[in-house]
């Protein structure tokens, strides 16, 4: 499959489609299941499928018809709300309501570590050195977790106890970017730790939203952030070198709540789940609708796309 396309919804189920067709080509049924599917991560090399649901996560083989888990996660006491994979596959991340943040070895399928947030968390990504997590949480604050000291080494708290919702890390580790409950995004230029510069520069912040805000996310190119909001849109902000962040273009057609977005390796075009039961597929040069994917009964409300190499 050079092109896999992921959505998880209320209606439990995960369904896998064909990105120009617009067809349904594989659903996970989970009708003996309970518990909604949250988040979605593809492995870097298109064999693995995570998908978060409720507190466990499912390890799905992507080449497999069948809608068994060949690994099953098990150890959190609440909702997960986040889920990402190492580069090298080898552990997969997972941040939950239940305030810690879990590390999982996919090849021995044990817990490898654990780390006390002190508070439900929201977001987790993994830089990409792939020595550091960054997580975000509902005290408002983002920390860095330093995987080789096992410690948290850095602490932001840019808006008091407003929480944070989103993180998006640049795919270089040039820069990070957080959206928070009441629309508002932050940026902060990453600098290396060998230097005399903080780690962390907060450079801008800008009001993205005026209603909730679910996802911000930037495009693999850097040029581009995406943000999904309450207010059923998508707007689409270009980035200049000195991180000024110009709104470009408003994506329209959701007709509820928009909740998550993945962007294609090669930045040209964006994936949409929204409340309204569909997930979209835009074109980023030109703001339209491409593809429409139906079949959800509920709200779909997490996706995930890989077409780059495997």
């Amino acid at each position: 499959m050079s092109v896999i396309l992921v959505t998880g919804s209320y209606d439990h189920d995960i369904r896998f489609w064909e990105a120009w067709s617009g067809i349904c080509s594989r659903t996970i049924a989970r009708t003996n299941e309970t518990g909604q599917v949250n988040r979605l991560a593809i492995s870097p090399d298109k064999r693995l499928l995570a998908a978060a649901i409720y507190k466990k996560v499912h390890i799905y083989e992507i080449a497999s018809t069948s809608s068994t888990p060949f690994i099953t996660f098990d150890g959190h006491n609440s909702n997960i709300t986040a889920v990402c994979f190492h580069s090298e596959g080898k552990w997969l991340v997972t941040g939950s309501e239940d305030c810690t943040i879990k590390i999982w070895d996919l090849r021995s399928t044990h817990l490898h570590r654990n780390y006390d947030n002190e508070a439900p968390v929201n977001d987790v990504v993994v830089h990409p050195n792939q020595g550091e997590l960054i997580s975000c949480d509902q005290a408002g604050r983002i920390k860095q977790w330093d995987l080789s000291e096992n410690i948290c080494t850095h602490e932001l708290t840019p808006a008091g106890d407003t929480p944070m919702r989103s993180i998006t890390l640049a795919s270089d580790g040039s820069c990070l970017v957080a959206g928070n409950n009441k629309g508002k995004c932050y940026v902060w230029r990453i600098n290396e730790e060998r230097s005399d510069l903080p780690r962390f520069q907060a450079v801008t912040k800008f009001q993205a939203h005026g209603k909730y805000l679910t996802r911000c996310l930037l495009s693999p190119d850097v040029k581009y952030l995406a943000t999904c909001s309450a207010d059923t849109t998508v707007k689409i902000w270009s980035i200049s070198q000195n991180y000024e962040f110009k709104l470009e273009k408003i994506l329209q057609g959701h007709q509820r709540w928009v909740w998550d977005c993945a962007f294609s390796a090669d930045s040209a075009y964006l994936l949409t789940a929204s409340s309204d039961h569909t997930a979209r597929l835009w074109k980023m040069a030109t703001g339209e609708e491409e593809r429409q994917y139906k079949g959800h009964h509920k709200a779909a409300v997490c996706c995930a796309l890989h077409d780059g190499a495997g």
